[in-house]
């Protein structure tokens, strides 16, 4: 059995770095005009350089089921835990123009990048991180679709927001993988020779994106925090969404669907997390209200400093896995 201090432990380091990312943006070294030079280099090098390292020799990516329904889960949780937020929206008199539209994608959709997966790494390693990346294309899918179609009420998706660093490097690790390329052949000493250091040049790249992701993330909720007057009734409802009834559906669907044991891991994960922040984002780019996003990712990602390790706590009780943690 894993205890709920271990789970806290585990996960401490992430919130760490968000507390560090807002003490230097105070303090004035991580500066506004660096955030979104670091993050495109995060974004088109060092993730994709991660995501690479992270699925090449993954065994559970050989099976085509077991990404099938990664990618599907990731589409349709997406979709449920919009659909609750939606709910809730309209429980709380919001409507079209009021913050209908952004509260219901900002609520309904859980991180699924820079916090998820130091959690997930630490808890079950790459294997799980390689199935991680698998689900997020679904959610990738819904956020580019629905998403953008609830906040922007038009009917016309953003396909080519698709094309990116990591999507290009789920999708170019599913194909080594499939073809058996992703592990030279024994014995061949000249492949040898070329893969072996290019492989250790992605996992030096790639080590690094989540320490800085997560430093940018915590600076920039400075920002929103210093510029944003929250309402008590979007942080109310946004935390009992995504720290509450999303969360029950995401882990009923680990504990009851014919899943590898992998993405049961990832949904476990997937059901503590906060908020994204790709909806503030997609508020500013397509008419939403901005700070009604903000509002939901403060307010779920303090809650979450209290819910994330008894949810999973609780979701590695109730499915019967087995962390690495003692």
């Amino acid at each position: 059995m894993i205890s709920p201090g271990a789970v806290i432990i585990s996960v401490l380091p992430v919130y760490l770095l968000l507390v560090a990312g807002a003490l230097l943006r105070k303090a004035g070294v991580l500066r506004p005009e660096h955030d979104a030079g670091a993050m495109q280099v995060v974004y088109s090098v060092m993730l994709p350089c991660f995501i690479l390292d992270q699925i090449l020799g993954a065994e559970v990516l050989r099976s085509g089921t077991a990404v099938a329904w990664g990618i599907t889960l990731g589409f349709a949780l997406l979709l449920s835990g919009m659909l609750t937020a939606w709910c809730m929206a309209r429980i709380l008199g919001l409507e079209r123009g009021t913050g209908l539209r952004t509260f219901t994608v900002a609520a309904g959709c859980q991180n699924y990048g820079f916090t998820a997966i130091p959690v997930l790494s630490i808890l079950w390693g790459s294997s799980a991180c390689a199935m991680l990346f698998v689900h997020n294309i679904g959610v990738e899918l819904a956020m580019w679709s629905a998403g953008v179609m609830i906040i922007s009420g038009q009917h016309k998706v953003p396909w080519r927001k698709l094309v990116n660093g990591p999507i290009v490097a789920v999708a170019l690790g599913l194909l080594l993988v499939a073809l058996r390329l992703d592990r030279p052949v024994e014995g061949l000493l000249p492949l040898h020779c070329v893969t072996d250091p290019l492989r250790k040049v992605i996992s030096l790249l790639g080590v690094g994106a989540f320490p800085v992701a997560i430093l940018i993330t915590g600076a920039t909720m400075v920002g929103f925090a210093e510029n944003d007057k929250p309402s008590l009734k979007i942080l109310g409802g946004a935390v009992l969404v995504r720290l509450l009834l999303a969360p029950g559906l995401i882990l009923a669907a680990a504990k009851y669907l014919p899943l590898v044991v992998e993405l049961r891991q990832v949904l476990v994960v997937q059901a503590a997390m906060p908020a994204a922040m790709s909806p503030i984002m997609l508020a500013r780019l397509y008419g939403g209200r901005p700070a009604i996003a903000v509002h939901v990712v403060l307010a779920t990602t303090l809650g979450s400093l209290l819910s994330l390790p008894w949810i999973i706590f609780w979701g590695i009780e109730w499915i019967g896995l087995k962390p690495l943690l003692p």
